[in-house]
């Protein structure tokens, strides 16, 4: 199982990119993290989950670890020429700017929250997705197919 996740995050990671993982990195003592982690391409950022212990006792080897974060990422084809993701290991029903579009991504719950097609939100975790991680524009195209609208686009 190993050898064929840490294929599939090679096949999409390259050494220099930065990859947020949204918790419950690994459930195995240390030293196999360190050998795991020894593998894997990119510049990993930690968003903590629930099973957080051997990440932690490894803290060494990520960019940083935290509870929650916002990304700005730069996007052209929205207003600004960026988009907010709302990074959090749970899943919420409302997060911070939702009602402008914001996305997001959580993990925890391995498939078993429904999805909602009208929230720009999905539950990133690689069990969701073949076991491969999403980059942005995949992401993006999953945002893009769902049925959101502004809630306040009425008003005036």
């Amino acid at each position: 199982m190993h050898e064929v996740m840490i294929e599939r995050w090679n096949a999409k990671v390259g050494p220099e990119d930065h990859i947020y993982h949204l918790g419950d990195f690994a459930l195995c003592l240390p030293k196999q993290l360190e050998a795991i982690l020894d593998q894997l391409n990119g510049k990993i950022h930690l968003i903590k989950g629930n099973h957080e212990s051997t990440a932690l006792a490894c803290s060494h080897r990520f960019e940083w670890i935290k509870d929650y974060h916002e990304l700005v990422v730069k996007d052209k084809d929205f207003k600004k020429g960026t988009q907010l993701l709302v990074l959090f290991h749970y899943g919420m029903r409302v997060w911070n700017a939702s009602h402008w579009g914001t996305y997001h991504l959580y993990g925890h719950s391995h498939g078993n929250l429904e999805d909602d097609p009208c929230m720009r939100s999905i539950d990133i975790g690689v069990d969701c997705h073949d076991f491969y991680p999403l980059s942005y524009q995949e992401v993006k195209d999953i945002m893009n197919k769902k049925t959101w609208e502004p809630p306040f686009k009425d008003r005036k």
